[in-house]
């Protein structure tokens, strides 16, 4: 399944703020259409995190070559008050016709680096801003908060089970595409996966119990239709399920696939399981536990020995909750040929269009990276912005698999300073250089 026109492909062009088609007036009212270059990156990162995991940026250059203003948007556009038929007839007449540069699809990113530049003519490139950076910000924040479960859960699978408390089906789904990159093995959300090839995965609620006039019935009835099931057993009293499971398992001579544990001390209770199951020659039935999980509590339950077989994580996921933002922009860099930077207090930008290049040592560990201008030679290591779309077209072959991006970010972040990407870290993971020419360029302007 091809991923999903959440928001229909109509009103996609719609997706912008209100000043960005003031701009645009104004822009061409005055005759400033000249070349410009934008660049999206952060300035710091959050409490608690020492990388970010870029995430989104492909899916904007599948977006861009075919954004049209439609006869719809159009007629909608014309009843806004303050908007010229002049505005209006270059909406309809637009098409991209610039060129946008990303890094690979979930590489880690540090302050000041920029995710993607897109270049054309003025006007273009700041309509573009707010659907550019509503489409990255989500999935970096959620690529990297799936990169931090998958960090604490090691080699335990984690499922995706945030749908429900989501910000939205758009968050929710694109989330899925984070989460794959990220790491994540597995999502309860339908249309995520079915959208991002992601597996799908999903047990049972405590109502599917409470609607049976017994735990036990419950439990037969859902085996009669699910051929390796897994009980979610804490609806009641945890023991007490998984003993139903075991005499069930007995007398109809089958073994489920696993037990859930949804509430309770989770590392006890498992403990306690899993003697339960071995004891009765159930040795293979896993158990997974869910129940208000995030990294930190899944890394605890680890280093306490918690025979848990998979863990299921839901709000602090969907909503990254210790960290829902992240100090994203989209600075104009460039124009006319000029280079462009911004001086308010505390928001100081870096001007010029940039490349960075990562450095590695024969193993892959990752050494530093470098920032400087793109027009510059290159400097030592692997240049990391690449172009997806020039002059309006599709770079081929410049648009990677998901399953790609996952095992590049899986990569990456092997190859960083185990301590550097603990979960308590809170300074950058990776340290970044400015080349002398960028430096002096952002001292004289």
């Amino acid at each position: 399944m091809d991923a999903p026109p959440l928001l229909n492909p109509a009103a996609l062009p719609l997706a912008v703020d209100l000043y960005e088609l003031t701009m645009l007036q104004a822009y061409l009212h005055s005759g400033l259409d000249g070349p410009a270059t934008f660049s999206l990156f952060f300035r710091k990162l959050p409490a608690r995190r020492s990388y970010a995991v870029a995430c989104g940026q492909q899916e904007i250059a599948e977006q861009l070559p075919a954004l049209r203003f439609q006869r719809t948007a159009l007629d909608a556009l014309a009843g806004v008050p303050g908007l010229s038929p002049a505005l209006l007839d270059w909406l309809a007449g637009f098409r991209f016709s610039g060129t946008l540069r990303a890094v690979r699809e979930g590489t880690p990113v540090f302050p000041q680096e920029p995710i993607l530049e897109i270049s054309g003519p003025l006007p273009e490139v700041q309509l573009l801003e707010t659907l550019i950076m509503n489409q990255v910000h989500t999935q970096t924040v959620l690529a990297t908060k799936a990169a931090r479960v998958r960090h604490a859960a090691g080699p335990v699978p984690v499922v995706d089970f945030s749908m429900r408390r989501a910000h939205g089906i758009e968050a929710s789904v694109r989330g899925v595409r984070a989460f794959h990159v990220g790491g994540l093995d597995a999502t309860s959300n339908v249309l995520g996966g079915l959208s991002y090839g992601m597996p799908l995965s999903g047990t049972m609620a405590h109502s599917f119990i409470q609607a049976h006039e017994s735990e036990c019935q419950a439990f037969e009835d859902f085996w009669e239709t699910s051929p390796q099931p897994t009980f979610l057993v804490d609806t009641y009293d945890s023991l007490r399920g998984v003993a139903r499971v075991i005499e069930l398992s007995r007398r109809l001579g089958r073994t489920p696939a696993a037990v859930r544990i949804d509430s309770g001390d989770l590392g006890t209770q498992a403990h306690a399981i899993r003697r339960m199951l071995d004891e009765a020659g159930l040795a293979e039935v896993r158990i997974l536990v869910s129940g208000n999980l995030d990294e930190q509590a899944i890394a605890a339950l680890r280093r306490e020995g918690a025979p848990v077989d998979g863990f299921g994580i839901g709000t602090a996921l969907g909503v990254s909750r210790d960290a829902p933002a992240l100090d994203l922009v989209y600075k104009m860099v460039e124009y006319d040929g000029r280079p462009r930077a911004k001086r308010s207090p505390g928001k100081v930008q870096l001007p010029g269009p940039k490349q960075f290049w990562r450095r590695r040592d024969a193993a892959g560990r990752l050494l530093g990276d470098t920032l400087g201008l793109a027009s510059e030679p290159p400097q030592a290591g692997e240049p990391q912005l690449r172009a997806l779309i020039v002059d309006g077209e599709p770079v081929p072959g410049a648009l990677e698999p998901l399953d790609a991006a996952r095992a590049h970010c899986a990569r990456e972040l092997a190859g960083l300073p185990p301590e550097r990407i603990a979960l308590e870290a809170d300074a950058p993971a990776l340290d970044v250089s400015l080349t002398p020419a960028l430096r002096a360029l952002a001292e004289h302007h």
